[in-house]
């Protein structure tokens, strides 16, 4: 059992409480917090972990969308266009995934440990990325995707995704977590996405997809027209959509643990499903940006939880939650900058936990011992500002402390 304290403890628990002078009690979970002085007259015997002036303890970051076998890309891929940049991963990327070793990809998580980020949800094309995440310490939800919508292809693609999904099963542990990744509507078969789903509901695993993330997908899926059109006639002799949004959204009912990300060009039916469906929408602003993508309205997510995910750096030009939620606050310029950063690092940490299908985000009794420290430049006067100012300041963190272990 161990004790730490520190100026603020931000706990992102239900009713967003912050304590000013407060402190953790924690083994591999979360046993007691409070104040300092309450916690300090309960716990009399055990010696208690001082954070430095101006510090910040907080749960750690929950990145719940992530591409890591796409991390050697700097300069390479188009951005400002959905089309120009999946033709450039396309015939970019048999490269860039043999530069993205398993060393580079442990550096990565590293750079992300060092900026917050204590968990992930890795949505993996190739299992390329599957040594490092087993090595990191960083929690891990390792969604092994399937994705093909070629008939005649269907059952060898199926094959290989329950391989990779099998190799993925045997190394789980505590911190390495099996899930299902459902790579979009425009790209899955329906009868893949059965077979894939009833796969999930079996062995209970997560599921995350892709889901309209540009106007191309929505005019190829509600019109069959647009930049897919050539696209799909192109690469696969394909001139329809093998599925409607609706008839996509209606296949995943009675998943557990269920995320969609982007869902940029959703419409309120679609929002309204995804709530029936009790599923998390997993923000990922900056890549919506650089693709030249819609904004999402979040005001179309009442009653939905949205999360936050930093993509790929296919589409990004950093992997750093920090970066991300500065990126996120200064996009959505219709929200409260005060209000709207406590309702980002709630999203960072409690959403992105009920995305992933963890007992992680929060700082109360019985949650895992997942958290980070920061210290700020300075004072904080008004606890209002906190959370706008722990995403302004912060670079790097102080320490992460994960599972109970300091890493």
């Amino acid at each position: 059992m161990k004790i730490i304290k520190a100026s603020w403890v931000i706990t992102c628990d239900e009713n967003s409480t912050i304590i000013k002078n407060g402190a953790v009690v924690y083994d591999k979970k979360i046993i007691d917090i409070g104040s300092e002085e309450f916690i300090e007259n309960k716990y009399p015997n055990i010696e208690i972990t001082s954070l430095k002036e101006n510090s910040v303890l907080m749960p750690g970051l929950i990145n719940s969308h992530v591409h890591l076998e796409f991390s050697s890309n700097t300069t390479t891929l188009k951005y400002g266009n959905f089309m120009n940049w999946l033709n450039s991963v396309i015939s970019s990327r048999d490269k860039l995934v043999e530069k993205a070793t398993t060393k580079l990809i442990s550096h990565k998580l590293l750079k992300m440990q060092k900026t917050g980020t204590t968990t992930i949800g890795a949505i993996s094309s190739y299992s390329y990325d599957l040594e490092a995440c087993i090595k990191s310490p960083i929690n891990t939800v390792f969604f092994n995707e399937v994705i093909g919508s070629k008939p005649d292809m269907i059952d060898t693609l199926f094959a290989d995704f329950k391989v990779r999904l099998k190799s993925a099963q045997q190394n789980k542990n505590d911190n390495f977590i099996p899930g299902i990744a459902i790579h979009s509507p425009y790209s899955v078969h329906p009868f893949l996405l059965r077979e894939t789903l009833g796969l999930a509901r079996k062995e209970k695993l997560a599921v995350s997809s892709h889901f309209l993330e540009s106007p191309e997908e929505f005019q190829w899926l509600h019109k069959d027209e647009g930049g897919f059109l050539s696209f799909f006639k192109n690469f696969l002799g394909q001139e329809k959509a093998v599925t409607k949004p609706m008839d996509f959204l209606n296949q995943f009912k009675d998943v557990d643990n269920l995320s969609f990300t982007h869902c940029v060009e959703a419409s309120q039916e679609d929002f309204d499903k995804i709530k029936d469906l009790g599923a998390t929408v997993n923000h990922c602003v900056t890549s919506n940006r650089l693709l030249n993508n819609t904004k999402l309205d979040l005001s179309k997510l009442k009653e939905i939880n949205f999360s936050i995910g930093t993509d790929g750096l296919s589409s990004n030009n950093s992997l750093s939650m920090f970066d991300e939620l500065r990126n996120c606050l200064m996009v959505h310029t219709n929200e409260n900058v005060i209000e709207f950063s406590k309702v980002l690092i709630k999203a960072a940490t409690r959403n992105g936990s009920l995305a992933l299908g963890l007992n992680k985000g929060e700082l109360v009794k019985n949650k895992d011992a997942d958290m980070i420290s920061i210290i700020l430049p300075d004072c904080i006067e008004d606890e209002n500002d906190l959370c706008m100012n722990v995403i302004l300041h912060t670079k790097f963190v102080e320490s992460s402390i994960i599972g109970g272990k300091n890493v």
